[in-house]
């Protein structure tokens, strides 16, 4: 008898992609055959992980005007049929879905062909795509422990597993975290869009900090390309030693060494501060999907392990008397990183790889009801 096989459903973004990754990888070291069913985003996946057959449909979005619903409801239709040859002549055990829309006709097709099938969710708010088929599916897994958007049935369906991170975040687990007593490691990061108003608002806040406070500050902030020189020379000309790049290829051992950090609300992001337990203040981009980062945002700061700023209240003067309070009583600090690492879940794609296989025998590895 072959191994059992799981087919993943996962729309192009890295915010998909990457915890695919890290059930693929998982499931591949348990001995399963996987397979990959996107649209052409996901070409970079299988160079990755090699095992992984990789499988291309159509998938279109639901536009604003009426042309672009019909096209996208066309190609919906085209990639359900598509995917549902793929999982005829695959036979998976079972299909994952992890949010965007290329997910949709893969799990549609599961479904109809009454395959076992699991959702994950790695934002605080159910995506669309998952809010559409979480009726649907046998198992609904989550990043973190309160997620909006799920209806009272999907909740008993629901497993807390977390959001996977990358080895190199995971390692950094054991790291404890120290209040500052001398320097104070400050990190700031965002994504390409997230960085700009960092890049506006951070160098001006920190000049407005007492002298014995700027004399203690270690900066370390990712800026777009185009800002760097500008926000080098402002942190230079403000007194402030400081590191400025575009991109830190040692990200998750600056993290670890962050006695605060200011960032972006993206899931990735939650997810690293969390494993590591690092405490922060979180700025959602006002113009993500759904506004879903201020939904990550907030189950960190119901937690207590982050202060919530959204983007109208983010000005120098607001976040210079945030950061001067919170180091004169660093204690806060240390309340903070205790309750994001409180949320880590260093084991997440071991938990989710977990979730599979208990779905693979569900009704002897068919789907969530096969009277449905």
């Amino acid at each position: 008898m072959s191994e059992p096989l799981v087919v993943l459903a996962s729309g192009g973004t890295g915010g998909h992609l990457f915890p695919a990754e890290a059930l693929a990888s998982a499931m591949l070291t348990r001995g399963w055959r996987v397979a990959l069913i996107t649209d052409r985003r996901g070409q970079t996946f299988t160079e990755r992980l090699p095992g992984v057959a990789l499988h291309r449909i159509p998938a279109g979005r639901l536009g604003a005007g009426i042309l672009q619903k019909a096209m996208g409801v066309a190609e919906l239709l085209l990639g359900t049929l598509a995917a549902g040859r793929i999982l005829r002549s695959l036979r998976p055990a079972v299909a994952v879905g992890f949010g965007g829309y290329p997910s949709v006709p893969t799990m549609l097709a599961a479904t109809r062909q009454r395959v076992a099938t699991l959702l994950h969710e790695q934002n605080a708010l159910l995506g669309r795509a998952n809010r559409f088929l979480a009726p649907r599916v046998s198992r609904i897994a989550t990043a973190l422990p309160a997620v909006q958007g799920l209806s009272a049935n999907d909740s008993a369906r629901v497993v807390v597993t977390g959001n996977p991170v990358r080895p190199e975040i995971a390692r950094y687990r054991a790291t404890p975290y120290a209040a500052p007593d001398g320097l104070i490691s400050l990190l700031i990061t965002g994504g390409s869009q997230g960085a700009r108003i960092l890049s506006a608002v951070v160098p001006p806040a920190l000049a407005l900090l007492p002298p014995e406070l700027k004399r203690r500050l270690k900066v370390m902030q990712q800026a777009r390309p185009e800002n760097v020189d500008e926000v080098r020379e402002t942190h230079r000309r403000n007194g402030i030693e400081a590191e400025v790049a575009a991109f830190f290829h040692d990200l998750p051992e600056r993290l670890a060494k962050a006695h605060l950090v200011i960032a972006r609300a993206g899931a990735s992001t939650i997810a690293e501060l969390c494993v590591i337990g690092r405490p922060a203040i979180l700025v959602p981009y006002a113009e993500a999907t759904d506004d879903h980062q201020s939904y990550n945002a907030r189950a960190l700061g119901d937690a207590g392990a982050a202060w919530v700023v959204p983007e109208a209240a983010f000005t120098p003067e607001a976040l210079a008397a945030r950061l001067a309070e919170l180091f004169v009583a660093p204690q806060a600090l240390v309340a903070a990183a205790a309750a994001a690492k409180n949320l880590g879940r260093p084991d997440a794609a071991e938990r989710l790889a977990d979730l599979v296989v208990a779905c693979a025998g569900i009704n002897g590895g068919a789907g969530r009801e096969r009277a449905a």
